[in-house]
């Protein structure tokens, strides 16, 4: 629940304590959002950041680092020597054996020193960007070693993977809850921080031309891609452990299905928003058999191809992955989620790694007008689309029918476009700034929910087991392309097929947009 106004105005008033300091997340993420925040006066000057992690480092060596992280990652690049300097002084190092509970008290000395010099009541934040394992024996040492005793809050905030399966998700639960209440916990999706995700509410709750038809009377199928060009690169042990199932599914494409599916809360209110997503996940048919596995879902991997005469290896050959692996590099499924809203309407959803195009987008495929009247009987006429684009580029589009300009009655698609990456560029704020700022706040809204992400699990699960027990192995597909053959009879069978994603040939299509491309 959102504290009260009095501490959302003195929120910002903290220790944040970064665990993993020299790993590749604080270095690409969350040193650049935190310097975005300080340059924007989102952070004032009444703060401290500690770089937690076992490797020896020298305050001047992490400074440093912090500098070049910046310089390389952040859409706002060091200001002037004085500006910089005031930014880096609040920013410490002190190497830790996290198993070692005496040197959870050294750092609370530290932080105690800190929050004298920079006038800090006591708020600690604890972003553990470690491995999910390790969130147990931290919780319990910063409780053990005195960090959790100052007079102001405390947050927990960790990242995905939250577990492998539903049973460790639950364990792991279960050991941060005995030291941290489920307020206090902040897990995090970064998709849910990214600006057209977010905006999926206000495109569908303040707008009285979409809620009327956001049902199964109007709409005939929804469609979730995610889709990289990029490999396993060099996270090829992790992934061989994950697949797009775990690494993908399970986290970012649930998310924008609970968006697109959540009925209206009743509030703004960060549990009465998480409460309607919760819901969505409990509607979702789950695969109760090896058969529906196969029916519905695609499961893929890719193997060697040639994009612009560049060839490229199969994940099979890829560094750190076993040869003979059937991790999935591809997902695609037809979903149902079976409530008053959306019953009979497929959810088709689909991500994978060395696709043709890098993209984040949802495709809203309304009804079509009936085909033996009016215009319908002279020609074809494509269905009316509303498509958000969440990644690389941002904004929306929605895709009518109109006449083609002369004599005759000929009907051409339109697509008028709102690109919000043509207006702010590339300057947009980055997810993990804004959900390192509502963590601080103590805003939940755009967090994961134990009974959310076990309702996730709790579908993921069947699935997994199906592949294991049944012995579906991924259908290979060449790299650069969109995947399996059996993608597109996924919608086939239902007589719809494969929107174009942004980067895709659209042909015959009239556009007009808000700005010049």
């Amino acid at each position: 629940m959102p504290e009260n106004k009095m501490e959302n105005l003195t929120a910002h008033e903290a220790v944040y304590f970064i665990f993993g300091a020299t790993g590749d997340l604080a270095r690409r993420k969350l040193f650049p959002a935190l310097y975005s925040l300080y340059r924007e006066g989102k952070l004032g000057e009444r703060f401290a950041v500690v770089g937690v992690a076992r490797r020896p480092r020298t305050e001047t060596q992490f400074r440093d680092d912090l500098h070049q992280s910046i310089q390389e990652f952040c859409r706002y690049k060091p200001g002037e020597a004085g500006e910089w300097t005031a930014f880096a002084e609040h920013f410490s190092y002190h190497s830790l054996d996290i198993g070692n509970v005496d040197g959870f008290r050294e750092l609370k000395s530290l932080t105690e020193r800190l929050e004298t010099r920079f006038d800090i009541p006591g708020n600690r934040l604890f972003y553990l960007a470690l491995a999910p394992e390790l969130f147990g024996t931290v919780s319990h040492n910063l409780r053990d070693g005195g960090m959790l005793e100052s007079p102001g809050w405390h947050r927990l905030v960790i990242e995905k993977p939250f577990g492998y399966d539903y049973p460790s998700a639950e364990k792991l639960n279960e050991e941060i809850c005995r030291v941290f209440r489920e307020d206090e916990v902040f897990r995090i999706d970064h998709y849910l921080g990214k600006e057209m995700v977010q905006n999926i509410q206000m495109i569908r709750f303040a707008n009285a031309f979409f809620e009327p038809l956001w049902n199964n009377k109007h709409i005939a199928n929804v469609q979730i891609t995610l889709s990289e060009t990029v490999g396993v690169e060099e996270r090829g042990a992790y992934y061989n452990k994950s697949g797009a199932l775990r690494d993908m599914v399970q986290n970012h494409m649930l998310q924008m299905l609970t968006m697109i599916a959540m009925e209206p809360p009743s509030r703004l209110d960060p549990e009465d928003v998480r409460d309607e997503k919760v819901k969505v996940l409990r509607s979702v048919r789950k695969f109760a058999s090896p058969d529906e596995v196969r029916k519905n879902i695609v499961r893929g991997q890719y193997s060697k191809g040639t994009v612009r005469d560049k060839e490229l290896k199969g994940y099979r050959e890829e560094d750190s992955v076993d040869p003979e692996s059937v991790t999935e590099t591809f997902f695609a499924a037809r979903v149902f989620v079976d409530n008053f809203r959306w019953a009979g309407v497929p959810f088709y959803v689909r991500t994978g790694k060395r696709l043709p195009v890098k993209s984040t987008e949802i495709v809203v495929e309304f009804k079509n007008v009936p085909g033996n009247v009016l215009f319908a009987r002279r020609q074809d006429l494509l269905p009316n689309l509303l498509v958000i684009r969440v990644n690389p580029m941002e904004g929306i589009y929605i895709k009518i029918n109109a006449k083609r300009p002369g004599n005759e009655t000929t009907i051409q698609p339109v697509a008028m476009e709102f690109c919000q990456s043509c207006q702010i560029g590339i300057n947009t704020p980055e997810a993990y700034e804004r959900l390192i700022y509502d963590a601080v706040h103590g805003d939940h809204t755009y967090f994961t929910r134990w009974d959310e992400l076990a309702a996730a699990w709790q579908l993921i699960d069947p699935i997994a087991a199906a592949w294991r027990e049944h012995a579906i192995e991924p259908a290979l597909y060449p790299a650069g392309s969109w995947g399996p053959a059996q993608t597109e009879k996924l919608l086939h069978e239902d007589g719809f097929h494969w929107w174009p994603v942004n980067g895709q040939d659209e042909d015959n299509v009239i556009w007009v947009t808000n700005s010049e491309k």
